[in-house]
């Protein structure tokens, strides 16, 4: 390969937040290779999907959200796969993006976004701030096997990820166990946050392990008003989808341009909602500050009309299984002591229920400029902060995403459209029928770690270049020692067939095939000297040959003879097939 085209193949390999972010095809080439491993299908055929074969994506979706919470965690150990440093990775990448340009979107350069997360103090909340040098944490993006891997690491009892790999979980769990087509499944990366738009019963947001319908986003709950965060406060980075993507700092883009209109007007509807009881209701939720200016009203309850202090009947609800505005209402107006209870209105406050019953009779909306005048009148008698009020209930009510700019220089590219309800084997074939034709889905074996059927510089220049944790493992251990170490560990892959784990991932979960150590030693020497390293693997038998020969036994089936040198500082590979 090409130097740069080796660079971007081996980032696929290790698919760093920064990496990802110069080359946004990675994103989807993730999303790929779960699609093609084995343990989202397996999902597929337990016991909670069997049950409901027959019924609707949405139906499983909802239910695919308790299923991922129950088996992973949200991994926010920043150094769990090792520390680089701020000039390595702009040197490595200054042929593609400015030094500016990564400041300005990236966390780990100094990114804190905009006045809200100066307020919150967002690079404290994600331990950024301890980086106060050069040095920065590699964050990297895990495939299904390695956040099913976290279970083998100290201080971890399930699975976990970090955003990114939740969402290209979901979206590959999404097409896999749920039969949404891909087409109906929207990418969105910020700087500090990964989340998709699935286009189904009027939208769902996935978010970490949450699946957010539309109306958890607004309900005015703490936990939904976090889920509403990045696309409030952060400029979108990259939308990925089967059609292409787009970013918004390239000029070009590859997602389908009638694709991505018609997402951008699909997610402005999921963020908008309209003025009703529920609304009101969800507003105060979150603004406490206004309970003293409203009342809610219950219509021929008990016996006649009953009214309620809107901060007593948020208190009622803390403690109840019911709701206040919605289908439970009436219950939670039950559960209300008749002290709390009054047969008349409270003068000096406004009734939620009249408050909608006026916008409606007058055809006012509060999302309507021209409206608004009106609106203060009406309001300024009940509600003294009354510009404070508008503000912050249209903020509420209207989110504006940051999405990149519709004005690109489209390139078409083939969509990628797996078979409708397809099975694995079939998948995995038209994959390779196209493999040819499309770089994300010649990147998806990469970032499967096909080595059957890929090169194997990139996972080699990955492998010594980018595995800073088995560096650090061994500053303390002579070669003899480190090999000694990797012969005791366990001999499984977490890979399956063919497939290679990387040598931080050997490191995390303690375990890996004979090879998979190979490259491990590999990585530990390479560094340590300017030594010529060959790995021979043949029959179930590796050999290294450097200092001396070290030894391992393999499963994996595979032959082939890779010699690894320094020329003047400089990584070069050779691999022939043995």
């Amino acid at each position: 390969m090409e130097p740069k085209q080796l660079e971007k193949y081996s980032s696929a390999i290790t698919l760093s937040d920064m990496e990802i972010f110069v080359f946004p095809e990675l994103m989807y080439a993730l999303v790929l290779a779960n699609i093609m491993s084995p343990v989202i299908w397996k999902w597929r055929e337990s016991d909670t999907f069997k049950k409901l074969r027959g019924k609707s994506s949405y139906r499983k979706l909802i239910r695919l959200r308790q299923f991922v919470m129950e088996l992973y965690g949200f991994n926010l150990d920043l150094e769990t796969w090792g520390l680089t440093t701020q000039d390595v990775e702009l040197a490595r990448f200054a042929d593609y993006i400015s030094p500016r340009q990564v400041a300005d979107s990236n966390a780990l350069f100094g990114y804190h976004g905009d006045e809200y997360y100066y307020d919150v103090d967002i690079r404290r909340h994600f331990g950024l701030d301890k980086y106060t040098s050069d040095v920065i944490p590699y964050w990297k993006t895990e495939t299904v096997e390695a956040m099913d891997a976290f279970k083998l690491k100290d201080g971890y009892d399930q699975g976990a990820g970090e955003c990114v790999s939740l969402a290209a979980l979901y979206a590959a769990a999404a097409y896999v166990v749920c039969g949404v087509p891909l087409k109906d499944i929207y990418m969105m990366l910020t700087p500090l946050h990964s989340q998709n738009y699935i286009d189904v019963n009027g939208g769902l947001v996935t978010n970490n392990r949450r699946i957010v319908t539309k109306s958890m986003w607004f309900n005015g709950t703490a936990i939904s008003n976090k889920s509403q965060r990045a696309l409030r406060n952060e400029q979108v980075t990259i939308v990925a989808h089967n059609t292409g993507y787009t970013h918004c700092l390239y000029g070009n883009a590859t997602i389908d341009e009638k694709a991505y209109n018609y997402f951008a007007d699909k997610l402005g509807e999921f963020l908008s909602a309209e003025m009703s009881t529920l609304t009101v209701a969800n507003f105060l939720r979150t603004y406490h500050k206004y309970h003293k200016y409203f009342q809610f009203c219950c219509e021929n309850c008990r016996g006649g009309n009953k009214f309620v202090k809107a901060e007593i009947l948020f208190e009622y609800e803390h403690s109840s299984n019911y709701r206040i505005a919605d289908d439970t209402f009436e219950k939670l107006i039950e559960e209300v002591s008749d002290e709390d209870m009054l047969i008349y209105k409270h003068p000096e406050r406004i009734c939620a229920r009249q408050l909608c019953a006026f916008l409606k009779y007058e055809n006012l909306d509060v999302k309507n400029k021209s409206d608004i005048p009106a609106i203060k009148k009406y309001l300024s008698t009940f509600i003294e902060p009354i510009n404070d009020f508008i503000a912050e209930l249209i903020d509420f009510m209207q989110i504006h995403p940051m999405l990149p700019s519709s004005e690109k220089q489209y390139k078409k590219t083939p969509a990628i459209d797996l078979p409708a309800d397809g099975q694995r084997e079939q998948v995995i074939e038209y994959l390779r029928s196209i493999r040819d034709k499309s770089t994300t889905v010649d990147l998806a074996f990469y970032a499967y770690r096909d080595m059957q059927s890929c090169q194997w510089s990139p996972f080699v220049k990955a492998s010594v270049e980018r595995c800073p944790v088995s560096i650090e493992q061994a500053k303390d251990m002579s070669n003899e020692q480190v090999y000694n170490w990797l012969k005791s560990l366990s001999n499984d892959s977490i890979y399956d067939s063919c497939r290679l784990a990387t040598p931080d991932e050997v490191i995390n979960y303690k375990t890996g095939d004979g090879l998979e150590k190979a490259f491990v030693l590999a990585d530990i020497l390479y560094n340590k000297s300017d030594s010529n390293i060959e790995i021979i693997t043949r029959n179930g038998a590796v050999v290294l040959k450097a200092d001396c020969e070290y030894h391992f036994e393999s499963a994996k089936n595979l032959e082939k003879k890779i010699t690894i040198t320094k020329e003047q500082g400089c990584l070069k590979i050779i691999e022939d097939v043995e």
